[in-house]
């Protein structure tokens, strides 16, 4: 079976050809307007289709962008800071172009979905995937299945307890200083006194960004009670220590009131991503596969 996946990220789009599993081929376009980048992307399907045909494709989109395919809008991005995107079309772009099924979701339910069926959650029904980089989001899976509702969780836009004397105002453009607002790689540029990559992992300064994230931790723990939290991102690879930080922070927050709560309990409940930076494009695949099985209805 030839698939296609095709990953829409903030600022860049990757597009991927081959099967649930194993990608043979891949394309990086940078993610420019709604127009332009899904003529690259999609100019580069046609080139595969003539070699072979494709049998499906699925789309991993940035959000918020409608998931429930009895929607009239199905596909649509919906409101979204970034510039352009509000109301595209994705789904609709596609169907213009290729006959052929075609499933959408957001890119963090894939690379959960992607994380479920190959990587560090295969064997747990319930888990959350999270990605730390330009933004913030989150896929949730309930017995194996992404949760949809009247949208789709929108984790990047919580906002949670601070530690006790953090002012910082955060730069979400909604909402100020819910968590993609302050620990997203944005914020973190504005939040901390030298860019992060020049800031050592023991500096003060991260104290309360660790303290954030072990927030977010604690309450998904509590309101979810996923089997696995994975998490991945930009901001997560090249910042290993925040995780390690939140999760001694965590035991603290949750006050005994779980168990098990120790250290090595939150060691194997909370991990990077074993498949990187290929979760969002190989689980763009997984809904292709599904599309292609009948799984997912066409708009």
């Amino acid at each position: 079976m030839t698939l296609v996946g095709i990953e829409l990220g903030g600022t860049k789009c990757i597009v991927v050809r081959g099967d649930v599993g194993n990608i043979a081929e891949r394309v990086v376009f940078a993610t420019l307007t709604p127009e332009q980048t899904l003529r690259a992307a999609l100019d580069q399907v046609a080139l595969w289709h003539a070699e072979a045909p494709v049998e499906a494709i699925g789309i991993a989109s940035f959000g918020p962008v409608r998931v429930n395919r009895e929607a009239a809008d199905y596909g649509t991005v919906l409101k979204t800071p970034k510039p352009g995107w509000s109301g595209a079309q994705v789904l609709a772009m596609v169907q213009e172009r290729f006959d052929c099924p075609v499933a959408v979701d957001t890119d963090v339910n894939a690379a959960a979905l992607a994380e479920h069926a190959l990587g560090a959650g295969r064997g747990c029904a319930n888990l959350v995937y999270l990605t730390i980089g330009t933004g913030l989001g989150g896929g949730v899976l309930v017995e194996g299945r992404p949760v949809h509702g009247s949208l789709h969780p929108e984790i990047g836009h919580v906002r949670l307890r601070r530690a006790e004397g953090d002012v910082f105002a955060g730069v979400c453009p909604f909402h100020g200083d819910c968590i993609e607002g302050l620990i997203a790689g944005p914020a973190l540029i504005a939040r901390l006194p030298v860019i992060p990559g020049e800031l050592g992992p023991h500096a003060p300064e991260w104290t309360a960004v660790g303290h954030d994230l072990a927030e977010l931790l604690a309450q998904l723990v509590l309101t979810l009670s996923p089997e696995r939290i994975i998490i991945g991102g930009g901001v997560a690879n090249r910042q290993p220590h925040l995780l390690a930080r939140a999760r001694k922070i965590l035991p603290d927050l949750l006050a005994g009131y779980l168990d098990p709560s120790d250290a090595a309990y939150f060691e194997e409940l909370i991990c990077p991503p074993t498949l990187g930076d290929d979760a969002g494009p190989m689980g763009a695949l997984v809904l292709a596969a599904q599309a292609g099985a009948g799984n997912q209805r066409q708009a």
